[in-house]
């Protein structure tokens, strides 16, 4: 047990390094500042082999190393409430995509591939909503000065997180699925025994 403890641990603080290391990829789009998260993405996998408490725990750790890596040098960090919600809280609520991990381990033992697709689209939802909620909020508390003139802050910030939203959540949903079509093992850790009825 304790073994597993500190596999579970050491497997989320490698793939926190590996999103950070992603969001150094290019991922603006357009003029309008839509993000693309690519670092949702291993988050996202690692919660689903490893339940909800070890990803929102690994995705703190991504967002701490976000904010001392990136945000604090570009002026992404305007308060402590704010860096606190953008920087902690957003990036640690992407690990709450693992709630769906018993689901899904179970479909895919069971091998219904059209319900784990569901779920895992479910699971990228959940990721990104949760994450891009926290920067809706922030942008129209915190960043509402930067609106357009004559543009509500709250509207301003729906439209750039709504936006970025609906890429980084298509973009993980596309993985997820590609990674269950080629390695569906992904989500089966070996340590990590399962007592899953076949569904008659």
């Amino acid at each position: 047990m304790q073994h597993q403890r500190l596999l579970i641990q050491i497997e989320g603080a490698i793939i926190a390094a590996f999103a950070v290391a992603l969001e150094y990829i290019p991922h603006t789009v357009g003029p309008s500042a839509i993000e693309v998260s690519f670092g949702i993405i291993p988050i996202v996998i690692y919660s689903l082999r490893r339940g909800a408490i070890p990803g929102m725990v690994s995705g703190l750790i991504w967002g701490l190393l976000d904010l001392i890596l990136r945000g604090l040098g570009n002026g992404s960090v305007l308060n402590v409430w704010q860096g606190l919600l953008e920087f902690t809280i957003a990036f640690m609520v992407v690990g709450l995509a693992g709630i769906l991990q018993r689901p899904i381990q179970a479909s895919i033992q069971n091998h219904t591939k059209v319900k784990t697709m569901t779920l895992l689209w479910m699971a990228a939802f959940v990721g990104t909503f949760a994450k891009y909620f926290c920067h809706f909020l922030a942008g129209a508390v915190y960043w509402g000065s930067y609106a357009p003139k004559g543009m509500n802050a709250w509207l301003y910030s729906l439209t750039v997180n709504g936006g970025s939203f609906i890429a980084s959540f298509i973009l993980t949903g596309i993985v997820l699925c590609i990674c269950l079509a080629m390695v569906p093992k992904l989500y089966l850790p070996k340590d990590m025994v399962l007592h899953v009825q076949s569904e008659k």
